[in-house]
């Protein structure tokens, strides 16, 4: 048998004193998985790195500010020595093997009494992997495994949570590369999936062929309000006892009318929880290589929705106001009524001259920025033939990601 060969256990560690000798980078990654297990962990070490000093001026770290003491080990269940001293690290195992406490070693393995596994969760699932003193071979094979438990190609349908109800899922700007894993996961739990157009598309293949598939983009549209609609569609399917994901572009609460949805669960008596997803009105401009805020130029960020074009009646938004706001402006579902917009921000007080992008098909492969300034934007629209979706982004900003162009 391999002198190294492992026994695997997993250690409840609440409450219970957990000693890290060192304060250095091996220690901070070490720690916030202690803290996580709910361990009463003690650092000793003459300094620690900033992020361990945060982590004491919250209270979720002991710091013990000087040398190793063997006395330190006392009453403890667990053991790191992450010292870049070796003679250090020789005396905390060695006062660890006198007192019958498992030592984990930085420095030398073979030294150790235990060995830190690569740790992974999914669904309250742990997976522990530990590659005979192989750390990237032991990461690469979690990752290999929590790749096909969120996916579900490891967990049979059979085991996952059926229980009946409501979840909004945020799908993100569109790319399926930027769904959250907590939204991939609920989508294959799902019994029922309600999406909207906007939602990543390619995802919706990947449903095993047993989930039922609501487009809401194809409801009859005469049939009632299109919200009231999907509202009793969702609420019938759950109390059904179904478990049913309401699929979303972009964020469930970003002009996304799910609060809605959440008051007609709640009102139907039907548990409702929410992934949230990716804003597109933050992630398309990141994509596409502009920020929306940039420090000494936009310490202000306006998010407006244009559907409706200024003076509508229906309309409430202030566009006066925002016309006068010095910080970024990004415009959603706003191609069709940008023109007016624009006017109604020079109006307003912005300059005709400040610069404009607009990001079209952000993060899916048709993506293309067209540039432009208030007082341009109408006719750049019609040259480069903006359909929608896109995001529009309005401030200085845009300057910065592009200072060839508004030189």
């Amino acid at each position: 048998m391999d002198e190294y060969t492992t026994y695997p256990s997993g250690l409840r560690l609440s409450g219970r004193r957990v000693v890290v000798v060192g304060g250095g980078q091996v220690a901070q990654r070490r720690v916030p998985h202690l803290i996580a297990a709910g361990a009463d962990v003690h650092v000793v070490s003459p300094q620690v790195t900033p992020a361990i000093e945060g982590m004491v001026g919250s209270a979720e770290v002991t710091w013990h500010r000087r040398g190793f003491e063997e006395t330190d080990l006392d009453e403890a269940w667990y053991v790191v020595a992450a010292t870049d001293d070796r003679a250090v690290n020789e005396q905390v195992s060695d006062a660890a093997e006198a007192r019958r406490v498992f030592c984990v070693r930085s420095d030398d393995a073979t030294r150790a009494t235990a060995w830190t596994p690569a740790v992974g969760r999914h669904a309250g699932v742990t997976v522990a992997v530990l590659g005979q003193r192989e750390p990237r071979r032991s990461a690469a094979v979690r990752d290999e495994i929590l790749e096909g438990l969120r996916e579900g190609t490891i967990v049979a349908r059979h085991q996952r949570d059926r229980s009946a109800g409501v979840v909004l899922v945020g799908g993100g700007p569109g790319d399926p590369e930027l769904m959250t894993v907590a939204g991939r996961r609920a989508l294959v739990e799902a019994d029922v999936v309600v999406a909207d157009r906007l939602a990543p598309r390619e995802l919706l293949g990947e449903l095993p062929a047993d989930v039922e598939l609501i487009d809401v983009a194809k409801l009859p549209r005469g049939r009632s309000a299109r919200q009231e609609e999907i509202n009793r569609v969702i609420v019938e399917r759950a109390l059904a006892g179904k478990r049913v994901v309401r699929f979303k572009g972009g964020d469930s609460f970003v002009f996304g009318r799910g609060f809605e949805e959440v008051i007609a669960c709640r009102e139907a008596g039907v548990p409702v929880t929410v992934v949230p997803g990716l804003t597109s009105s933050v992630a398309v401009p990141a994509v596409a290589g502009i920020p929306v805020t940039h420090r000494g130029v936009a310490h202000e960020l306006t998010i407006v929705s244009g559907h409706l074009p200024p003076g509508h009646a229906e309309s409430q938004v202030n566009w006066a106001a925002i016309g006068a706001l010095s910080g970024t402006v990004v415009l959603m579902m706003a191609v069709e009524n940008a023109p007016r917009i624009a006017t109604a921000l020079v109006a307003g007080g912005r300059a005709g001259s400040t610069p404009v992008a607009v990001v079209c098909e952000g993060t899916m492969p048709g993506e293309r920025t067209v540039l432009a300034t208030l007082d341009t934007l109408p006719a750049r629209l019609e040259e480069e033939s903006v359909r929608p979706p896109a995001v529009i982004v309005v401030g200085e900003v845009v300057r910065v990601a592009h200072p060839r162009h508004f030189a």
